[in-house]
């Protein structure tokens, strides 16, 4: 399912000051797409993530999952949208300490009321997916950085999304890990999955296909450079 924003413009208020920090913005995104976005700090990458995640709204304009006009839901269809259709994978990996690797994996099911015997079985599989058949009863703190990430983008998968969007997720990892997870990524979008980095690193953006540049809240350039 493609994804697209349509003048989305996102205005904060500190005090009496209006803060400017996405000023329309128009993107589209079409399925199985590998899109990086780069920009300073200031830029509104930040917020434009936010925004793609179902995280916050926007101050006027429209952002759509295929048909539906996600910009104009409340709070509950939001948080739906981000269980159901969307797979986060972060910086800091953001695994439960308490829990397995296969736990972990299962997070996004279980919210869903969707961890059947089916669903923790296509989880496992998952896991031996990104390489960690061999883990799935470690918890976090007994796993490598390159591990964690790795069961983070296992979980990013289990609720099959529309896109996966990741914000800076070799930022925390060597260059011989940042390699490993940048490969997987090349992998899942090879097989079809719609993939959306946020990074402020060029070689990353470089596995891209396409990368997209921020400036000031506007969009500065957006170059396709690999089909």
């Amino acid at each position: 399912m493609a994804a697209r924003i349509v003048d989305l413009h996102k205005h904060y208020h500190l005090g009496d000051e209006a803060v400017y920090a996405l000023n329309g913005v128009s993107l589209d995104v079409p399925e199985g797409d590998y899109v990086a976005i780069m920009g300073p700090s200031g830029s509104g990458k930040s917020t434009l993530l936010n925004l793609l995640g179902c995280l916050d709204r926007p101050t006027s304009g429209s952002f759509f999952l295929g048909d539906e006009d996600v910009a104009q839901l409340d709070d509950d269809e939001l948080s739906e949208i981000r269980a159901s259709r969307i797979g986060f994978v972060f910086q800091s990996y953001n695994l439960i300490p308490q829990l397995t690797v296969q736990e972990n994996i299962e997070v996004p099911l279980y919210y869903m009321g969707q961890l059947t015997p089916e669903s923790r079985q296509r989880c496992s599989e998952l896991a031996q997916m990104v390489g960690l058949g061999d883990r799935l009863l470690h918890r976090p703190m007994q796993l490598s950085g390159g591990q964690q990430q790795r069961a983070g983008i296992a979980r990013s998968l289990a609720n099959d999304p529309y896109f996966i969007l990741a914000d800076e997720p070799t930022g925390n990892l060597d260059s011989v890990t940042t390699s490993e997870i940048l490969g997987l990524l090349d992998k899942l979008n090879d097989a079809g999955k719609t993939i959306i980095i946020v990074t402020h690193e060029e070689d990353v953006a470089a596995r891209a296909r396409r990368i997209i540049r921020l400036r000031d809240g506007k969009l500065q350039s957006d170059v396709r450079h690999r089909e």
